[in-house]
């Protein structure tokens, strides 16, 4: 089997982790990974806790240069620089911004908040419902993809259903006319669909997006695909790696994408 990269994990300059960089990287090795990007958050007008997820990207910048400029990971993994951007339309041109001063390799789109709320918190199924909250988070992914495509791949596209019993439980039937509106839009925007992993460290059998999802993606022919376990510590960072190789190869690929400087470079499973 070949070794793989982690192309989305975070670090302690993420306002949800504490891992120290160096801490992350070791852990990589010994998870016997080909590579990792660090891709920490940054959630800006986070309305829920304001300011938890912004990102000092100046010294997440020195630290990552720090560690990886002397060349004492050469031979052992390939470590790479990245960020995962918390989408809202408001923020399209201060993304653009962002993404233009910074030299990242890789950048991840993805929905955390909908209309200031975060389906984290039980409160946004209390205001829209299970069935409503999710196609909700739906059309306002759809939104965010149509206001901001400078990212590189969308990052747990069914994010929703993580935190929800009931949200887990709802037939793809429900919502799959919105997913097919999005997967289209990644498609003819020459964007990756990411494979994230770390749902199964939230008791779900099945990566984010779901197989499903995967699947259409496949149907659709989409061809971009990359790969993560959103660890946000030591312990995460192989989450779900035991399982993806052959779910992606029984979906029909047969290789995953990884960002250097902002351009896919294509790797077999």
């Amino acid at each position: 089997m070949n070794k793989l990269y982690n192309n989305h994990m975070h670090c302690y300059f993420s306002g949800d982790s504490d891992a120290p960089m160096v801490d992350m990287i070791e852990a990589s090795i010994d998870n016997n990974l080909a590579g990792i990007t660090f891709t920490d958050h940054l959630d800006l007008d986070y309305y829920h806790e304001p300011n938890r997820f912004d990102l000092d990207i100046d010294e997440y910048r020195k630290c990552y240069e720090k560690l990886t400029s002397n060349g004492v990971y050469q031979n052992k993994i390939e470590v790479l620089w990245g960020i995962e951007l918390g989408l809202q339309p408001h923020l399209a041109d201060k993304h653009r911004e962002i993404v233009s001063t910074y030299d990242f390799d890789f950048v991840i789109g993805s929905t955390h908040q909908v209309d200031k709320e975060d389906p984290y918190y039980p409160e946004y199924f209390e205001k829209y419902g299970i069935k409503g909250g999710v196609r909700r988070f739906f059309e306002v992914t759809a939104e965010n993809i149509n206001a901001f495509k400078d990212f590189d791949s969308y990052g747990h596209l069914d994010y929703i259903i993580r935190y929800n019993d009931e949200a887990k439980k709802l037939p793809y039937e429900d919502y799959n006319d919105i997913i097919d509106d999005i997967l289209h839009l990644l498609i003819e925007n020459d964007k990756a669909l990411e494979i994230n992993t770390g749902a199964f460290k939230f008791g779900l059998l099945e990566p984010n997006p779901c197989i499903a999802t995967i699947n259409r993606y496949k149907e659709l022919d989409g061809k971009l695909i990359t790969l993560g376990s959103d660890a946000h510590r030591t312990t995460q960072i192989g989450v779900g790696y035991d399982k993806i190789t052959s779910i992606l190869k029984d979906c029909g690929f047969n290789s995953y994408f990884v960002y250097k400087n902002r351009k896919p470079e294509e790797h077999e499973l």
